[in-house]
């Protein structure tokens, strides 16, 4: 099979930069500042071989890309966000990469994080995803951009990593999306309690990570959140956030399908920026409204904590 003209440039872009990196020695106070971090724009090429020229809706989607990595990278106050073009140095991990699109449907993206003190290649990986619109480069987006933070993380010193501030965090109250066949009308007595259940399991499984610092969302008074309703406000929880002294913004809503049938989902923003930094589904599961606690709590962990995406 053919090699991608993208992975060959990747790999010698990242033997380039690992190769002519100055090794450079951390001091006590260096290791307990924020990990500079530069994040090179990725180059893009189409050799899908479509007629119609693509090259400034692509660049437009690229530009975006970047945008929001960068974003997700500088919400967390353990990196500083570093130009590419700054004195050497300054920047102590590098993220490069490119994306190559090989059909109408199919696309590849070659990431890597370089630790440019070490001169060593701290991860790297080939990604498929499908689609050429808006929301499947989003959604690559934030796959690439979970894993490349979770590499960042595991590049900080240990006394970096447990000296961290935590992160402000204002968990709202779980909604519900009752799509079943016959849904009551308004939040029943026994879906409020339920609720409150699974935002309670929710806020006590982050407050035990040690990661996020939980921030009282009890002063809200915005109509958004008096009707449960913040699924629908286009990102306004980020600037109630904000308003509660946060640094970042969760959202959860329980999708009941039937009563046996359910989903959950949550999604974290920025609260300075409003940008999605996480999000997570946990598609089709079984159980009635007693599992919806634990099927929350699973998800959050999994997807927030363990996948490293809590920036």
């Amino acid at each position: 099979m053919r090699q991608s003209r993208l992975v060959v440039r990747a790999l010698a872009l990242i033997g380039l930069l690992a190769g002519s990196c100055p090794l450079r020695a951390e001091t006590g106070a260096a290791a307990a500042s924020p990990l500079g971090v530069s994040v090179d724009d990725f180059s893009y090429l189409d050799t899908s071989g479509e007629v119609i020229d693509q090259t400034a809706v692509h660049q437009k989607r690229l530009d975006a890309f970047m945008a929001a990595l960068r974003a997700d990278i500088a919400a967390e106050p353990r990196y500083r966000l570093v130009a590419s073009a700054a004195p050497t140095g300054e920047a102590q991990i590098r993220v490069v990469g490119g994306v190559q699109k090989m059909s109408t449907l199919v696309q590849w993206a070659k990431v890597a994080v370089i630790d440019v003190g070490a001169s060593r290649v701290l991860y790297e990986k080939l990604y498929t995803f499908r689609g050429d619109n808006d929301e499947a480069w989003d959604h690559a987006r934030m796959f690439v951009s979970r894993e490349v933070r979770a590499a960042l993380a595991a590049a900080l010193p240990t006394a970096q990593t447990a000296a961290a501030a935590p992160i402000g965090l204002a968990v709202f109250e779980f909604e519900l999306e009752d799509n079943s066949a016959a849904p009551s009308s308004g939040l029943a007595g026994s879906d409020a309690a339920t609720l409150a259940d699974v935002t309670q399991g929710v806020r006590n499984r982050l407050a035990q990570s040690g990661r996020y610092r939980l921030v009282d969302t009890g002063g809200a008074i915005a109509e958004p959140v008096k009707a449960r309703a913040l699924r629908d406000c286009d990102g306004c929880e980020a600037a109630i956030a904000q308003q509660l002294g946060a640094d970042q913004s969760l959202i959860g809503v329980i999708r009941r399908v039937s009563r046996t049938e359910y989903t959950v989902g949550f999604q974290v923003r920025d609260a300075r920026s409003g940008a999605v930094v996480s999000r997570g589904d946990s598609g089709l599961r079984m159980g009635a409204d007693y599992s919806w606690t634990r099927g929350a709590v699973h998800l959050v962990g999994d997807r927030l904590l363990e996948g490293g995406a809590q920036q």
